[in-house]
């Protein structure tokens, strides 16, 4: 059979086996992180967080079509963008390939043996189906995120240039340069990580146009791949937006023009001086000029994609973040202004004092007739004895420089060298940060625990503790992926080094050289693998030259030549096959809803046209998800802490969504504008003022911006909190009269409300959230969830009545804020008949650990009405709702966590003993059993240590209130041996 037909054949069969892998294990719905908000801002074309996705996007929109109006159906085809994505990324991955595996033959395409030809079709089988296998890329190709499509793209333009070269024709040549330029255009509205393939594609252009190879040309293509992705990263993407946006004002301050002008101006312009490029180099015969203007031309037009967030916002969508509705916003929400700059080449180091603040270029908003400067961006000048070349180590939050001194082995007064600086960099940035990932996909991987090691062919065969060893995301490879590699990788250096040296740069700049420039702090708030997959594509192709490798070694010990191309495929497939299998269970997403559910159980919390305000993530995506997509609870509005300190989110605060009415503030556009006084408000002790003071007053002062509140600094002015408590005045009658507070809660309501300030001062969120309480009469109700209640500089806990999953605030006071202070009624109907469990016991499906967080805080919340009820001298009530818990969200299916120690509890006091004690029994067990694997081997994975020690102690002291004084006493002799050890560590450490 002719190597194309049989490299077509083969290569089908591989994209449908690996298709049909991913939509088998397909979430269903949308996940946790990003998934839910790139679901709903797909499906009705909105604005997601920056820089946005808007290829993504409109691709999205259209799967969504395949739902045929069933909303509930929309994340799962939107989800299946990614499974073909990740499809068409393998059936790349198994062209590249064999087109390179040819070159280790070499031998010509129509004189390949039938033994070599097979020897072919299993080198890009065994790469492609180790790939499609990977932990990491396996991750992404099953949920709605940007990082499988951004993979196809990299598998396509890598491909494409080795199409490229074995054209001889030129000008069919340039036409797939061409096209490369064009997917590179199009991914820009996917993600930027397409772009760092860039050198390595030069390289192969390179040595195709090169009659001799030399250091000096290598140096300068390289030069070139870097001015390429700097032209594109810095020119193009925001520099393009940038200088229209500096004719925009220009024309409209300067000249009087009307908005728009100078945007119009900059564009004819531009497109003429593209257009006459084009036409000039064509008319003077110069090619690779032509080619050049053309390949930037087919970019333009590939990152037009992005045209979509200008026109969207403009509509003002419910999701519209950053509102790029203009050309100054745009570019801001271009460069991700709101998350800051990470420093790269120099640096302060973490410890460095901050010497002054200068005032920086002008911030443009838009204004009546022109833009108008709303403030400066602010220089920080730190002392530059305490800077570095290449910082590392950098971010001055105070739990990461904890965490930096921890990594680095310093104590607290210890100043940081650059040998320190080095120390990070390579211990955690490119040790914990990447190698350790690395090693997840081609070794093995401890657990699906956050912060979890490889793990190592040793490690595998030994004995675990049943709960360990049953952890679906414990995966051993024996390290067989990782040989297979090396011998690949062994095999293409000697036999062609020139594409050796392609595919190392590849694994390079799309694992460590990645690594070097992002600059990772040292706290994540999940793993970040799944952004170095393309380091994972390039030791794939490795791992199928390995194939090649074995048959020319075994063709030298065998005279059969088909024993030596069998054995040699035999032994590659072991990889891909122990790594489907010990996958499958841990990657498999199907008949699991709980993301969504539980989002829709935050939003039940809820009672009728509320406000939540949110913390993170997960606790918001999903909302927007359930609400925006499935139009659930459309009535109230789910408000981002985060997002809320800008005057841009408060803006669209005032607006209606939906059937939520606008927001009832009383502070004006003016006083949360952006750069205004009102930023941030320091609490500046007052001297002529005592005690509490007024908060509807004090928002007056805000709206008329008294001098007595001003506080002067060297780049502007804030405004300041002169006492550490605000109060409200409530209208007891008016209160009782809305019929808002629970019967057997009236006599808490309190005649003032009295509110602390946390920390040093305000953020703009808070004033905010107290201009709503201040203004709102209670007709709005509030209600915060655990991540936005302690996020915020105000200390509410005192007000706060837990009804779900929410706590609502009212001017009633707990008279123990350090108990919980419950609605039985309300929160009694929704967890028993308002929330949804769907799959939540079913034994079979698998729950990572997101989903286990989730289900804890869920757990808590049932143990917490539970106890509130036996308060109440409600027993049967609380029975009820201990076995409900016990029934939905059995261990069978989501083993206990901590939580359950007050189950048992709980359990005891309503009668049901033999159940407490099987819990105690099973729970102890398994915390003993986990703190002495945890410490026999020196395993850092300190939360789960922590939690299981509160096991341990919470069983000890509950058993033993309740009688089982044999079963306490085992508990406390194993907390007690436990503590020791863990003494013993501390002190070494």
């Amino acid at each position: 059979m002719p190597f194309n037909k049989a490299n077509n054949i083969v290569g089908w069969v591989v994209f449908g086996l690996a298709t049909l892998v991913y939509g088998l294990t397909l979430e269903e719905t949308a996940s946790y992180w990003d998934c839910g908000e790139f679901i709903a801002v797909s499906y009705k074309l909105m604005v997601p967080h920056p820089p946005g996705a808007p290829f993504f996007l409109l691709l999205g929109r259209m799967f969504s079509f395949l739902a045929f109006g069933d909303q509930t159906q929309v994340a799962f085809w939107i989800n299946m963008l990614s499974v073909l994505a990740s499809g068409f990324t393998i059936l790349f991955l198994f062209w590249s390939i064999t087109l390179l595996g040819r070159k280790l033959l070499k031998t010509a395409e129509d004189a390949l043996s039938a033994n070599q030809l097979i020897a072919l079709m299993a080198s890009g089988l065994v790469g492609a189906l180790a790939y499609t296998f990977s932990d990491s890329f396996w991750f992404s190709a099953v949920e709605a995120e940007v990082y499988a499509m951004s993979s196809f793209f990299t598998a396509f333009v890598f491909w494409a240039i080795l199409k490229w070269e074995l054209i001889e024709d030129e000008s069919d040549a340039n036409k797939w340069l061409i096209l490369i330029a064009y997917m590179m255009g199009l991914s820009i509205g996917v993600h930027l990580l397409n772009l760092v393939t860039i050198p390595a594609l030069a390289l192969i252009y390179y040595f195709k146009k090169s009659e001799a190879v030399t250091k000096r040309g290598i140096v300068t293509t390289l030069a070139a791949a870097g001015a390429i992705i700097i032209l594109i990263m810095v020119v193009i993407i925001p520099g393009l937006p940038s200088i229209a946006g500096s004719f925009e004002v220009f024309f409209i301050n300067s000249i009087g023009l009307p908005f728009g002008s100078g945007i119009i101006i900059f564009a004819l312009l531009f497109i003429g001086a593209i257009v006459f490029g084009i036409y000039y180099t064509a008319k003077k015969q110069k090619v690779l000029w032509n080619t050049a203007m053309l390949c930037l031309t087919f970019i333009l037009i590939g990152y037009a994609s992005y045209a979509i967030a200008l026109i969207r916002s403009s509509y003002d969508p419910p999701i519209d973040q950053n509102d790029p509705e203009n050309i100054i916003s745009f570019v801001s929400y271009l460069k991700r202004e709101q998350y800051g700059n990470r420093p790269l080449f120099r640096g302060p180091y973490f410890d460095a004092s901050l010497v002054k603040q200068e005032r920086g270029a002008p911030v443009y908003i838009k204004g009546e007739d022109k833009y108008e400067i709303a403030d400066y961006k602010v220089k920080s000048i730190h002392d530059p004895s305490r800077s570095t070349i290449m910082p590392r180590a950098y971010s001055t939050d105070p739990n990461h420089i904890r965490r930096y001194r921890e990594i680095m082995g310093l104590g607290s007064n210890e100043v940081p060298t650059f040998s320190d600086n080095l120390v990070y960099m390579f211990r955690h940035q490119m040790g914990k940060m990447y190698w350790r990932y690395f090693l997840w996909n081609f070794v093995g991987r401890e657990s699906d625990i956050q912060d979890a090691s490889w793990l190592g062919p040793f490690e595998a065969m030994q004995d675990v503790p049943p709960s360990i060893k049953n952890n679906p995301g414990r995966n051993a490879y024996f390290a067989i992926p990782l040989l297979l590699g090396i011998i690949g990788l062994l095999f293409q250096y000697r036999k062609d080094p020139k594409n050796f040296a392609v595919v190392i740069l590849l694994f390079f700049l799309t694992g460590l050289g990645l690594i070097l420039y992002l600059n990772s702090p040292p706290i994540e708030p999940r793993e970040r693998d799944y952004i170095y997959a393309g380091s994972y594509y390039a030791y794939a192709i490795w791992i199928g030259f390995s194939v090649l490798a074995l048959f020319t070694l075994l063709s030298n010990v065998f005279k059969e030549k088909k024993f030596a191309v069998g054995l040699a495929a035999a032994i590659g497939l072991i990889a891909p096959i122990l790594m489907g299998t010990q996958n499958w269970d841990d990657h498999d997403r199907s008949d699991r809803f709980f993301s969504v559910d539980s989002a829709k159980n935050f939003l039940a919390s809820c009672t009728d046209n509320a406000i939540l305000f949110t913390g993170g993530d997960n606790d918001t995506f999903p909302l927007w998800y359930a609400q925006d997509v499935e139009g659930f609870r459309t009535d109230m509005r789910v408000v981002v802490l985060s997002y809320f300190n800008t005057d841009w989110y408060i803006n669209q605060m005032t607006r209606p969504a939906y059937e939520s009415a606008a927001f009832p503030f009383s502070l004006e556009p003016k006083d949360y504008q952006q750069g205004g006084p009102n930023d941030y408000l320091p609490y500046v002790e007052n001297p002529n003022i005592t005690g509490a003071i007024d908060l509807r007053q004090y928002l007056s002062l805000i709206k008329q911006g008294h001098r007595a509140l001003v506080v002067p600094t060297s780049v502007s002015t804030y405004h300041a909190v002169p006492s550490r408590t605000l109060f409200l005045d409530v209208d007891k009658e008016a209160v009782l009269a809305k019929g808002i507070v629970p019967k057997n809660k009236e006599s808490r309501i309190v005649d003032r409300m009295y509110f602390q300030v946390r920390g040093s001062g305000l953020e703009k969120k808070d004033l905010m959230i107290l201009d709503l309480i201040a203004n709102g009469n209670w007709d709005r109700p509030l209600y915060f969830n655990n991540t936005s209640k302690q996020g915020i500089n105000i200390n509410l806990d005192r007000y706060l009545i837990q009804e779900g999953n929410a706590f609502r605030l009212l001017p009633i006071e707990n008279p123990n804020p350090q108990n919980d202070f419950v609605n039985t009624d309300i929160m009694y109907d929704n967890l028993m008949n308002n929330f949804h469990f769907r799959g939540l016991n079913n034994e079979d499906a698998y729950f990572s650990e997101d989903y286990r967080n989730f289900v804890l805080n869920h757990r808590s919340s049932f143990n917490t009405l539970a106890e509130a009820l036996i308060d109440e001298g409600q027993l049967q009530k609380a029975r009820e709702v201990a076995l409900k818990s016990l029934e939905i969200m059995p261990d069978s299916a989501i083993p206990y966590d901590y939580s359950a120690t007050r189950t048992v509890d709980i359990l005891f006091q309503v009668g049901e003993k033999d159940k407490a004690v099987a819990i105690a029994e099973a729970l102890g067990r398994k915390a003993d059993e986990e703190l002495e694997y945890y410490l026999d081997r020196n395993i850092s994975l300190g939360f789960e240590v922590q939690k299981n020690m509160i096991i341990l102690n919470d069983l000890g002291r509950t058993l033993n209130r309740f009688g089982e004084a044999e079963m306490a006493v085992n508990f406390n002799d194993a907390f007690q041996e436990h503590s020791v050890r863990l003494g013993v560590s501390n002190s070494r450490r």
